[in-house]
């Protein structure tokens, strides 16, 4: 057991040095997703990929476990992850508690001398929980997101519900590739018997790999785009933790939800 764990150690640091040169900052050309797109483009031309958090299994002391219960009923640490359009982690920050909510971390991220850095014009698609600002576009609030609320013939009614579920369809990239994660590292989903601070390497390894598999070809185990089922969390705000949106940036969302509305033509969607 005591050359297991050693080789572990030595397999884990050798993957996470990778990380530099596996997980790298979104390109700001239009992605082909994107571009190709009549629901998307031009509308959505300045994206640069979706920003999320998940939760993972975390083993910590008795003593601050609590810190690390959040929506889970067993401790998590909450991680932090850009994703590309081609399902490609941009960036990723582990090991927060599980209790603390997303856009503490996005914060944290930002602040970060090596953190998350957004190009000038450039924007990330987000949930209801952050506020419309610089570099962070999330859907309009009390009004249907999810994609499943726009069934049948259940068509979008206004401009707002239009751009919420273009919105949704485009940002569901970044919950596949949670996905795609969990289900390729089932490390990730089982209780730990690591160190935290191990934990907290695993995640980016497991990060890194998957970046490492999709830079190589298809992975098997990515949830098929038509039948994805959003988290339905995912989009609620959270209480005490949203800021007011930025009054510019609300506005360009505007701007993109009346052009959307005006050229939609006979197709709802």
């Amino acid at each position: 057991m005591e050359t297991v764990s050693r080789y572990f150690r030595e397999v884990l640091y050798a993957i996470g040095e990778l990380r530099g040169e596996m997980i790298r900052p979104p390109s700001t050309e239009t992605a082909l997703k994107i571009r190709t797109s009549p629901r998307w483009y031009p509308y959505f031309k300045d994206c640069i990929g979706a920003i999320d958090g998940t939760h993972v299994h975390a083993r910590v002391p008795a003593k601050i476990s609590a810190a690390f219960r959040g929506r889970k009923h067993y401790p998590t640490q909450n991680v932090l992850a850009a994703v590309d359009f081609d399902l490609r982690f941009t960036y990723v920050l582990a090991g927060w508690e599980g209790s603390a909510h997303d856009a503490l971390i996005l914060a944290d991220a930002l602040e970060r001398d090596d953190g998350l850095r957004v190009p000038p014009g450039k924007f990330y698609l987000v949930d209801a929980g952050y506020a419309c600002r610089p570099g962070f576009m999330p859907p309009y609030r009390a009004t249907r997101y999810h994609l499943k609320e726009y069934g049948g013939r259940n068509y979008p009614t206004n401009k707002k519900e239009l751009f919420n579920l273009r919105h949704s369809s485009l940002r569901v990239t970044v919950e596949r590739a949670f996905g795609a994660l969990k289900n390729q590292f089932r490390i990730l989903d089982n209780k730990p018997y690591h160190p935290f601070k191990t934990q907290v390497k695993l995640v980016l390894a497991c990060c890194i790999l998957h970046n490492w598999i999709i830079g190589h070809g298809q992975d098997e185990v990515i949830p098929d785009e038509a039948t994805w089922e959003p988290n339905c969390s995912s989009t609620a705000p959270a209480d005490g933790c949203q800021t007011d949106d930025n009054l510019d940036w609300g506005t360009r969302r505007n701007e993109i939800a009346n052009d959307m509305w005006n050229n939609r033509g006979t197709s709802h969607v």
